[in-house]
């Protein structure tokens, strides 16, 4: 047996004894997911069972290395687990903007006291972050933002507005980019980190047509920013006005992890929205249906075993810069797809908005927040530009 062959024995082994069996079903509403952070609070003894036993086995994050909270697992471990997991449906123990966009800039950039600090502090899931990058006239074009931090010397006095800043509102610390240097505008961008309860932070939730409101305006008045939190953690990433750097790299991790939404789940939920259609009208399922479900399913594992190729080519340094385009684009036009199946198959009780029956409306509101995946993290238009010039490298117009 290769190590391999044994670490997915032992791995399938330890989730069968300690992921719940409440943690192992689909996630239904906000509260199945654990966010951490300074105000959380478990829905129940399973889901906090379930993540302190990740917690302390390294597993909410575990392809970081051990000094920085995580199992320390190489990438064709972290790869295993991450099947054994989809396998028997077992829920991520943590969701965290920290593990998915923050984590990866500190670790790359980030000084040896910002890992120790902050990369600890999320693995254990004691502080939620957001993010602080679009503006009101600052979206696709974001190197025109114009939140600006005033240096007086120890400290910078920042003042602006962000918008779409998720989960604002429940976060408690910010990655923000500032502009430090009105007069460069690439080179005068820094990328700060400040908590939420400062003095002039406030937030304002946007409705969706979904009915929730996962996003936010943030608005920073006269906000003081130290230079420093302590002997080696900066409050930035990078350098001074290279925050720039910072954003492209965290771009990339953006749109990998709203790519997601494409390739996970494949024909589960559809498959069991269509037994709930049969089962509650007594009508045969639609054979053009059962098509769209095939050529779906064909195409989200087409984009899974693409995902795969594309980690193999990071780990052996041949990844072109704009891949993370390509799998945000289809990833996000898949993730439409699979919801626009789902309010098929269900008929007339997918437009059900406050049932109480299982599913509860979220059909519905799920189908209407998808629409916004194709927005958030870059337009489909944008990454449609850049894939045809930094791919296919073709003349501009």
């Amino acid at each position: 047996m290769s190590d391999l062959e044994a670490f997915r024995k032992e791995t399938r082994a330890w989730l069968e004894a300690n992921c719940p069996p409440e943690m192992r079903e689909p996630v239904r509403d906000d509260e199945d997911i654990y966010w951490g952070g300074r105000n959380a609070t478990f829905k129940n003894d399973a889901q906090k069972q379930w993540f302190e036993t990740c917690v302390a086995k390294g597993y909410t994050v575990p392809a970081w290395p051990k000094e920085y909270g995580g199992a320390g697992l190489s990438a064709p471990e972290a790869k295993v687990l991450r099947e054994e997991m989809g396998r028997m449906g077992a829920r991520p123990p943590l969701s965290s903007f920290g593990i998915w966009m923050l984590g990866p800039a500190l670790l790359h950039f980030g000084t040896e006291g910002q890992k120790q600090r902050f990369l600890n502090e999320i693995a254990r899931g004691e502080i939620r972050w957001c993010q602080g990058y679009s503006e009101p006239g600052s979206g696709s074009d974001l190197v025109s933002l114009q939140t600006y931090g005033e240096d007086k010397g120890d400290y910078w006095i920042v003042n602006g507005q962000k918008v779409w800043t998720s989960y604002a509102d429940q976060a408690d610390w910010i990655f923000c980019l500032v502009r430090t240097d009105k007069t460069n505008k690439y080179q005068g961008i820094t990328f700060m980190l400040f908590d939420m309860a400062s003095e002039g932070v406030s937030t304002k939730p946007i409705k969706l047509i979904s009915g929730n409101s996962p996003f936010c305006e943030t608005f920073m008045e006269d906000v003081k920013v130290p230079k420093s939190y302590g002997e080696d953690i900066p409050a930035y990433v990078g350098q001074v006005n290279r925050g720039w750097d910072v954003a492209k790299y965290l771009l990339g991790h953006e749109r990998e992890m709203i790519s997601g939404a494409g390739g996970g789940d494949r024909t589960a939920a559809i498959g069991a929205a269509m037994k709930r259609h049969a089962a509650k009208t007594g009508d045969e399922i639609d054979p053009v249906l059962r098509a769209e479900l095939a050529m779906f399913d064909v195409d989200a594992l087409a984009y899974s075993c693409m995902g795969e190729k594309f980690l193999d080519e990071i780990k052996v340094g041949k990844a072109h810069p704009a891949q993370p385009n390509m799998m945000k684009y289809v990833g996000t036009e898949l993730n439409k797809r699979r919801h626009e199946l789902m309010m098929s198959a269900g008929g007339s009780r997918s437009l059900e908005w406050e049932s109480e029956d299982t599913g509860g409306g979220k059909p519905s509101r799920n189908w209407l927040r998808t629409k916004a995946n194709s927005i958030e993290g870059g337009t489909s238009e944008v990454m449609l530009n850049v894939i045809s010039k930094r791919i296919l490298e073709l003349p501009g117009s």
